[in-house]
């Protein structure tokens, strides 16, 4: 059984905000286009630092806020009824996480690595979006993207093999990342990955072993993975 650890849990509160270094964001009108959503964000944000393994989001925490990840790397989390934790998604940096229709955030939030990322409330950048047909259209690119994501990752977990999964979680996370050529470098860890999976660390290690035996990978380091024989890969998902 999958049992998650206990970490420290800081939200985004006034309390908490001590802890941290925030700092208003810097962003010119030159970096950024004032009338594209993230120009918008820039406007009402503010950039918060988190060291590793800290919570940035309680579950069932009021939804009243947006978060930009600028740099480093988040995963969105739930405990299960059974002590396992399942994560929902992780976000690089240029994503954006927080964008349920709720009062409460129904998954946690977690930095994997130092992060930093842009906090802002959705009611102020709701009330400059409502004045930009172009940032409007941007929002709901990245939520239908979003949802796109969630369903994506339902298929995944209901349909295909341990290998399929492993396979999938490599090309995703290739695709999304700023990897060089046919290497990927991975910032969460394999216990991270089989919790995204839905499987178990035994299993992930085993499979990623079982690639690289069959020269479809080469696995330098824990978080460094080439990819050798992209046919073969492609093969092997479908």
């Amino acid at each position: 059984m999958l049992i998650h650890s206990t970490r420290p849990k800081h939200a985004f509160q006034p309390t908490a905000l001590r802890k941290f270094s925030i700092v208003p964001n810097e962003t010119t009108d030159a970096d950024v286009e004032i009338d594209s959503l993230d120009g918008l964000m820039h406007l009402v944000g503010a950039v918060a630092s988190y060291p590793s393994r800290t919570e940035i989001v309680h579950e069932d925490e009021a939804g009243d806020r947006l978060y930009k990840v600028v740099s480093g790397t988040v995963c969105t989390y739930k405990i299960l009824s059974d002590g396992r934790r399942q994560i929902g998604s992780f976000y690089l940096p240029g994503d954006v996480f927080g964008l349920e229709f709720l009062e409460g955030h129904n998954l946690a939030a977690e930095t994997i690595t130092n992060v930093k990322v842009l906090v802002m409330k959705k009611s102020a950048l709701a009330a400059l979006v409502k004045k930009s047909s172009a940032a409007a259209s941007e929002l709901f690119q990245l939520t239908a993207r979003e949802l796109t994501r969630a369903q994506n990752r339902v298929l995944l977990l209901s349909s295909k093999s341990a290998q399929e999964r492993v396979v999938g979680f490599l090309f995703e996370m290739s695709k999304r990342s700023s990897g060089t050529g046919n290497r990927l470098e991975l910032p969460m860890s394999r216990q991270d990955i089989a919790d995204y999976l839905g499987l178990t660390i035994e299993t992930v290690s085993r499979t990623l072993w079982a690639l690289e035996h069959s020269g479809a990978i080469e696995i330098s380091s824990r978080r460094r993975i080439t990819f050798r024989d992209l046919s073969r890969l492609m093969r092997l998902q479908q």
